[in-house]
C-alpha cells in the first residue's frame, strides 16, 4: 500500500476536532434561546442541536424536570440504556458511560419477526417487549419508530415496570407528533410520573436521540 499523503489544502476550515467541538457549541449558545428550559437541561439541549443542526430545536423540547438528575442517578448506577434502533445504540460514546452500562437493542432478536407478526405491528414495537426484564430503572432511548414508544406506555399502563427516563424522540409524519404527546401528557393522564425528554412535532431521530443520551451520560460538555 502506498505512503498516504494529505492533499494540498484549498479551502479554509477548522480541522482539529477539539476545536470544532468548542466552536460549535459556542455557536449553538450564541444562536439558540436556552432560556426556557429547566435548570440544568441547557448541556442537554445544546447536545441534541448539535446531533441535529437545527438551533430552533429549543423551542420545541419538553424537558421534565428531573429528567437530567434522574437518568445520571440511574447511569451512575450501572442501569442499562434500551435502544429501539440499532443506530440509536450505535451512537452511544461508550466512554462516556459511568459504569460500563449496557446499551441493549433486541430489534435483531430472533423472536421479533413472529411477535411482530402475531400482534400486527412493527418489529421495532415488537422488540420493545423485549426490554421486560431490563426495564425496572433503565434509560430509554426512542429515536427512531412511534410504535415503539406507543408499545412502551402500553406495557407500563399494563404493569410493565418503569423505566428511570425516557429519550422520545422518534421522527416522522405518522405518529411521530402523537406519540411523544401520549408522553409528555402520560403523567397527567395516567398519573405515573417518569422523567422525560420529547421533540414535540415530526422532528426526532437516532442522532438526536444519541445525541442526547451522550449528554445524560456524562455532565462534561
Amino acid at each position: 500500500m502506498p505512503e498516504l499523503s494529505r492533499p494540498p489544502r484549498r479551502y479554509e476550515y477548522v480541522d482539529r476536532g477539539p476545536a470544532i467541538y468548542v466552536d460549535s457549541f459556542a455557536t449553538i449558545r450564541r444562536e439558540a434561546d436556552l432560556a426556557g428550559l429547566p435548570a440544568g437541561a441547557e448541556k442537554l439541549a445544546v447536545r441534541m442541536i448539535h446531533g441535529s443542526g437545527q438551533v430552533d430545536l429549543a423551542a420545541d423540547l419538553s424537558v421534565h424536570p428531573q429528567l437530567v438528575s434522574a437518568s445520571r442517578e440511574a447511569l451512575e448506577a450501572g442501569a442499562p440504556i434500551l435502544c429501539d434502533a440499532t443506530m440509536v445504540a450505535t451512537g452511544v460514546t461508550r466512554s462516556r458511560l459511568p459504569k460500563d452500562n449496557d446499551v441493549l437493542c433486541f430489534l435483531n432478536d430472533a423472536r421479533v419477526p413472529a411477535l411482530a407478526e402475531a400482534w400486527a405491528t412493527t418489529r421495532t414495537a415488537a422488540a420493545v417487549s423485549l426490554w421486560e426484564p431490563h426495564l425496572d430503572g433503565a434509560v430509554v432511548a426512542i429515536g427512531n419508530a412511534p410504535t415503539a414508544l406507543f408499545h412502551l406506555l402500553e406495557m407500563i399502563l399494563d404493569g410493565s415496570p418503569r423505566p428511570a427516563a425516557i429519550i422520545g424522540c422518534p421522527v416522522g409524519f405518522i405518529g411521530a407528533a402523537e406519540s411523544k404527546q401520549a408522553l409528555v401528557d402520560f403523567h397527567a393522564d395516567h398519573g405515573i410520573d417518569i422523567p422525560y425528554v420529547a421533540v414535540r412535532g415530526r422532528r426526532g431521530g437516532s442522532a438526536m436521540t444519541s445525541s442526547a443520551l451522550n449528554a445524560l451520560a456524562q455532565e462534561q460538555e
